[in-house]
């Protein structure tokens, strides 16, 4: 499949899709066949008795639903080097590493070429659909990817984070290449050692190319806004560079000097222009179109724990629409974009029933807290063609991977229905709550506290550059902890209004009820010093991760420790709540 896609058939693409959406029931079923079929002399398979069935319903009464802890075994022994059919047919010979936010260190998840395959079908298809909307002609992108280090496991098996696998992958450039993802920088710079000095060069590679780029892309939001503040800060230099033609001291890099050395000349014009530009903006509202005049779009993922840089990539980007990109995970991928016009704040994304066997866990109220009983029994998952619009559910995934049942831990709502296959919304991760009584707190809860509390601090033009949470429970009762890295000064009287702002917008029947009877804490408002934020991101690439599968932790639990220790050793100022 992957040697098909150097030429690109944009109406055979979304032909393809149709079709196999409209028949989203059967494929689902074939798709499981194959699944089974493909690994049934896995180890793992063998074991649950399922004796070569492939029909659904054997398969869900044979194999349980799993989460990563239950894997973990399995996985560990693929690592250390067994290499008989563990959880899939073939070998497992390249490992992906998950981004580590969530838990405090990165999981092991088995990679194949079948995952890889299902990869370059999401972004076609998504490609196809926005291509559609936003058409694109012979140029180039300005991407900010940065790939980390490939290690060997103990077994000798190919590790690294998933952005790592695809781009080394010579059959997934050739595909990249045919969807019109061009990077302006040399592969040098992308897997360059040192993320700073990539960063710079990505930044210098897109001006030297700015007429020719047509769209911004990163693997997060995060990644983009983070290079546009870097650029604020680097401009002149930049400019210098473009100007004498010589490569700033700071990359220092062999193999990536000489790379981006090849793209420099002197081009004094260019550099008066860049440099004229840039100080003709007002507080870098524009930047973005200012400096890429061709540019279509932003691309990059954009919901979730995400959404809270919208407001500053918009600032960057004017009219510049932000197209949210597709929904996956480091286990495998779930849905494409397909209604690419859609801000990110409402983007959906339809699930390609040929990836893999797709089941959803409807989420009650309160099912967490619930005393396990007869009669409150976990519901039964529901088929994909089954959902309800407007319920919410969990994702359970069966891929070709490894993953059989596999709880992703991620809350989606059914939004409606492409053909027969459902169009979701990311809600938040379930694992993601801040809870110390009857409360269930969500990163989206979070995020829209934040959000409140926010336009009082606007009122002193200063903004919240980035936060996170946590459950202090070394007093009586626990409370909750909001730790903010602001943007500038901000006076006390506004940031004692925040911090009562914050405990009033978390709105959670359960945690209103217990403030009211002293059974949570006040909330504490702990602001940060400038960078914190940073430290954490170079923490995370300290551990091996790569800066374009970063994702600020939103709540920052017990294994998370060292970023706590991060955390409460750069607070400035505390505030504590008197909204009860």
């Amino acid at each position: 499949m992957l040697e098909k896609m150097a030429e690109f058939n944009q109406e055979k693409v979304i032909d393809e899709f149709e079709a196999t959406t409209k028949a989203a029931e059967r494929v689902q079923i074939e798709t499981l066949k194959k699944i089974l079929e493909e690994n049934g002399s896995a180890e793992y398979l063998q074991n649950l008795g399922l004796n070569g069935r492939t029909d659904p319903e054997s398969f869900k009464n044979c194999v349980p639903l799993v989460t990563h802890k239950e894997l973990e075994p399995f996985i560990q022994r693929i690592a250390d080097g067994d290499s008989s059919p563990i959880l899939t047919g073939k070998p497992i010979t390249t490992i992906s590493l998950s981004s580590g936010t969530t838990q405090g260190k990165p999981k092991f998840v088995p990679f194949n070429d079948e995952l890889m395959e299902s990869t370059m079908q999401i972004y076609r298809t998504s490609f196809a659909f926005r291509n559609k909307e936003f058409p694109l002609g012979n140029g180039k992108s300005l991407q900010f990817i940065y790939s980390s280090k490939q290690f060997k496991t103990k077994g000798g098996l190919a590790a690294g984070t998933a952005t790592t696998n695809l781009f080394r992958n010579s059959q997934v450039k050739a595909s990249m290449k045919a969807i019109q993802f061009q990077p302006c920088s040399p592969d040098e710079v992308i897997f360059g050692p040192d993320f700073h000095q990539s960063l710079y060069c990505h930044l210098l590679c897109g001006l030297i190319f700015r007429d020719e780029v047509e769209f911004i892309f990163s693997t997060f939001a995060h990644s983009i806004m983070h290079a546009f503040k870097t650029f604020e800060l680097v401009w002149e230099e930049l400019c210098t560079d473009i100007r004498e033609g010589v490569l700033s001291s700071r990359v220092t890099d062999p193999s990536v000097r000489v790379a981006v050395s090849k793209l420099l000349k002197p081009n004094p014009e260019l550099a008066d222009l860049i440099s004229n530009k840039c100080s003709g903006l007002s507080n870098w509202y524009r930047l973005v179109p200012e400096l890429f005049p061709n540019a279509k779009y932003i691309y990059g993922i954009m919901t979730g724990s995400m959404e809270p840089y919208l407001k500053k990539l918009r600032h960057y980007a004017g009219e510049l629409p932000l197209l949210s990109a597709d929904y996956g995970a480091s286990e495998g991928w779930i849905g494409a974009n397909v209604n690419p016009k859609l801000p990110p704040e409402l983007a959906t994304f339809s699930i390609l029933p040929n990836i893999g066997f797709f089941e959803f866990l409807p989420l009650r109220e309160n099912i967490e807290y619930q005393e396990p009983d007869f009669l409150c029994m976990e519901p039964k998952p529901v088929g994909l063609t089954e959902v309800k619009i407007g319920e919410d559910y969990e994702i359970i995934v069966t891929n070709f991977a490894g993953f059989y049942r596999y709880r992703l831990g991620d809350v989606v709502k059914v939004m409606g229905f492409h053909n027969s296959t459902p169009e979701l919304k990311f809600v938040c991760r379930r694992n993601l709550l801040l809870t110390i009584n009857i409360d269930k707190t969500t990163e989206k809860d979070l995020q829209l506290a934040v959000e409140e509390a926010g336009k009082v601090l606007g009122e002193e033009k200063v903004e919240v550059v980035d936060f996170t949470s946590h459950v202090d429970s070394s007093t009586e009762p626990g409370h909750y902890v909001v730790f903010w890295e602001i943007s500038g000064e901000a006076s006390v009287e506004v940031l004692k209004e925040c911090c009562n702002c914050l405990d009033r917008s978390f709105l959670d029947a359960g945690y209103v009820s217990s403030r009211k009877v002293k059974a949570i804490g006040a909330l504490e408002l702990r602001v940060v010093r400038r960078g914190t934020f940073q430290k954490i991101l170079d923490h995370y690439l300290g551990l091996g991760g790569a800066v374009s599968q970063f994702k600020t932790p939103r709540c920052v639990g017990p294994a998370n420790n060292l970023v706590l220790q991060i955390l409460c050793g750069n607070v400035v100022e505390s505030y504590f709540s008197g909204a009860f």
